[in-house]
This record gives structure tokens, C-alpha cells and sequence, in this order.
């Protein structure tokens, strides 16, 4: 059999997974396959570097045309991040009928319904399962494993630098600035940690699994979008006594045709089993009409989880190869987006005030909850002898995200509430 040949844009970490297993897993591909898959040429910045592959001088090319260009190449894996190069590039290969593979969350995020239309144009494959969660197949699991379902939440710890630093921060008190700085040393965090901790990384990544999982374009505007900045040991402490875990979740949620899309830190009930999701692995909760509640979980990044991903979409798009049905999957996104109002979005929430300590102040501050419709579950006053103020604790009922807004700004006009200290999300 012919064999299909790769061209490999990038040698970083994960390409150079991707090199691991195409040449140490060869027996059990072409098992797969029915046929070779080589990897032809590999695009990199400078071909005299010393690597710690194996790789032939004559494979490498630093110009990525010689690769997008080159008749003999099958199909392309991309994984050297960025977005205006790329996707020129994808778009040019897609052009020339080369199908793709991508692990870029970023340019799917942002460009997939135009890339995924050229594919369909020129009836070429395009996977991208390595962009969410690395090694978890959950992508393929939204399209495939849930079509016969509806889809009706999807909750996921889905960037495992902010999971390691609040995973750091519950068990071992430490402050959210030290841990940062530990996990930029270990390589968890980038020097520039504003993607992941403003949780601009997971809004990305909720983009591609809302649209998927609701068959409906999201777009990364439509994610409310909050990172971890703000949370102090404080937080974690009483989070912990009333019996939660502080989580970045990436929350989608339909109701009724309705969706909406946030990243958030939450307070996870200690007994739900994503709470107990720590370190730098991912999880995603998915609820389905028909299945129920399933639980996705495993390493979301590394090199040979997330090479692993881009291998199985390579023996995807190479088992239709044999088939002759590259580029003739349904289209994927067909319900049109309807987001709900913050009327419509409705939640459990949790609030710490830092208040007067006289007498009279509870009434005020339950008196404006009442006057908003929002009901409580429970009110908690924590002495705390470090502060001055009275602090109070507050977890409402289901409470709609408009009420709550204007319970807080009017919290913020009373002359009896010194600090609204945090607001989070509960689930579970």
C-alpha cells in the first residue's frame, strides 16, 4: 500500500511526540491503517539545533511552503501555535487538498467555522482533537459518542496550570503569588501567565466544546470570561469549611434551545467528582437527556498525551483515506446560536462581605437580597481577628445573574458594607 506521508509543522515538545510515536508505533498503525504513514518533512526555526530525536537533516525544511506545497504530502499536523500565519497556511494546504490536523485551540477558537468551510469546499478532512484536554478524547466523544444524545451541560476543568495553582493553594495554604511563581518554575506556567490564569486559555477551549456539544457557531465572545487573579487564601479557607473546592471551570450550559457559556472560578461541592480533579490534570463533566452525567478526565497536556490525540486524528483522516470519504462528515454546526440574558442564566452563588459590626447590619443586607427576589441558603458570620470588620458569609438558592447583579451594586452603596470581597459561581 501507498504510504501516506505527513508533514509536520513544528518541533517543540509536542511534535516531537508526535515523531515518538509515528516511528515507534509503526507495527501497530499500519495494523490500523493498512498502510505506511511517514513523516515526510518537518518545518523548525533553525535545522542545525541539536534535538533529543532522532531525525534525518534532509526531513527538516525551515520554510513551511516547501511543506504546504510538496504534492507527495498527504496531510498536515500543526503544531506550532500561533493564528495569522497559520492560518494562512491551513487554508493553502486545505486549497491544494491536504488534509489537517491541528492541536492550535486558538485558531479554531477563532477561525474554525471558516477553516471547517474551505474543508468542506475542497472535501478534505480537518481534526483537531488535541486542541482541548490533550490526551482526552473529548472531542470525538461530543461528535460521535453523543450523537444520538442532546447535550445539555458540559463542565470541565479544561487548563491545568490554573487547576495545579488552586490544587496548590487548598491543600497547602499558600498564597496564589507563590505558587504562580513554583509553577512558572516548573514550566507549568509561562512567563506571561495572563492566558491561562485570566482564563482566556479555557475560554478558547469552551468555544470549540460548546459548539461542538450544541451543534450551535459559539464564539469566544459569547464566553463570560473570569481568570483566578483575585483569589486570596481566604477564599479557599471558608470554601473549604462550608465543604467545597475553589475550580476554573469552563461551564456550558442549554436549556430549552438556550445557551450560555462562562469560565469562572466555582466553588465545586467537595463530593462532586470534579472537585477532586487536582494538579495539572483536566476533567469534563458532560450531561446528556439520555446517558445522564459522564465523567472525561485525564492529562490535558505533556508531550505524548497530547501527541497521542494528533496521532489518532491522523489515523482518522487516514482510515478515509481507504475509504474514499475524506471531507464528507456532516456539518457538525447546524442549530442557529441563541444566548441567553442574564435573566435566564441562573445559579447557586456564594459571597463574602466584609461589613460594620453593629447591630442591625444582617437585616439591612438580607432586606436587599428579599427586595431582588433572590432567596438564601444559608448566612454565616466567621469571626476572623485579623480583620475589624465583620465578616458574613452568603450561599443563595438558584438566583438569576441579572438579581445578582444589583444585589451586589447595591451592596456597594450601602454605607453598612465596607467590601463586597467575592462573588463565585456554585455548582454541585
Amino acid at each position: 500500500m501507498k504510504p501516506i506521508k505527513i508533514g509536520l509543522l513544528g518541533l517543540g515538545t509536542v511534535g516531537t511526540g508526535v515523531v515518538r510515536i509515528v516511528e515507534g508505533h509503526q507495527e501497530d498503525l499500519q495494523s490500523q491503517v493498512g498502510s505506511p504513514i511517514m513523516i515526510e518533512k518537518v518545518l523548525v526555526q533553525n535545522k542545525s539545533k541539536s534535538r533529543n530525536i532522532a531525525i534525518s537533516q534532509e526531513k527538516l525544511t525551515e520554510d513551511p511552503w516547501e511543506i504546504i506545497r510538496d504534492p507527495e504530502i498527504d496531510v498536515i499536523v500543526e503544531v506550532m501555535g500561533g493564528i495569522a500565519h497559520t492560518k494562512e497556511y491551513m487554508l493553502e494546504a486545505l486549497s491544494r487538498g491536504k488534509h489537517i490536523v491541528t492541536a492550535n485551540k486558538d485558531l479554531m477558537a477563532m477561525h474554525g467555522p471558516e477553516i471547517l468551510a474551505k474543508a468542506e469546499q475542497y472535501r478534505c478532512d480537518v481534526f483537531y482533537e488535541a486542541s482541548v484536554a490533550g490526551g482526552i478524547p473529548i472531542i470525538r466523544t461530543l461528535v460521535e459518542g453523543f450523537s444520538s444524545d442532546r447535550i445539555t451541560k458540559i463542565m470541565g476543568i479544561v487548563n491545568g496550570t490554573t487547576n495545579y495553582i488552586l490544587t496548590k493553594m487548598s491543600q497547602e495554604g499558600a498564597s496564589y503569588e507563590d505558587v504562580l511563581k513554583e509553577a512558572q518554575e516548573l514550566g507549568y506556567a509561562e512567563a506571561d501567565p495572563t492566558s491561562d490564569v485570566e482564563g482566556l486559555d479555557a475560554a478558547r477551549k469552551m468555544t470549540i466544546l460548546s459548539s461542538l456539544g450544541f451543534r450551535s457557531n459559539v464564539d469566544l465572545e459569547d464566553v463570560s470570561t473570569e481568570g483566578i487573579s483575585s483569589v486570596s487564601k481566604e477564599d479557599i479557607l471558608y470554601a473549604k469549611r462550608l465543604g467545597y473546592e475553589l475550580k476554573l471551570l469552563g461551564i456550558a450550559d442549554r436549556q430549552d434551545d438556550l445557551i450560555s457559556v462562562s469560565v469562572q472560578p466555582t466553588m465545586v461541592k467537595e463530593t462532586h467528582p470534579i472537585a477532586s480533579v487536582n494538579g495539572v490534570f483536566n476533567a469534563v463533566y458532560v450531561y446528556g437527556e439520555a446517558v445522564g452525567e459522564t465523567m472525561f478526565y485525564g492529562a490535558g497536556a505533556g508531550e505524548l498525551p497530547t501527541a497521542t490525540s494528533i496521532v489518532a486524528d491522523v489515523v482518522a483522516v487516514a482510515k478515509n483515506l481507504r475509504l474514499g470519504v475524506n471531507g464528507q462528515q456532516s456539518s457538525l454546526i447546524y442549530k442557529e446560536k441563541k444566548l441567553k440574558t442574564d435573566e435566564q442564566i441562573s445559579s447557586k452563588y456564594f459571597l463574602l462581605l466584609h461589613v460594620a459590626d453593629r447591630a442591625g447590619v444582617l437585616a439591612r443586607i438580607t432586606q436587599v437580597f428579599a427586595d431582588y427576589e433572590v432567596s438564601l441558603e444559608s448566612v454565616l458570620q466567621q469571626p476572623n481577628p485579623t480583620n475589624p470588620d465583620a465578616e458574613i458569609i452568603i450561599i443563595t438558592h438558584d438566583a438569576n445573574k441579572a438579581a445578582l447583579g444589583k444585589v451586589i451594586a447595591m451592596f456597594e452603596s450601602l454605607d453598612v458594607v465596607n467590601k463586597v470581597k467575592s462573588v463565585y459561581r456554585v455548582e454541585g
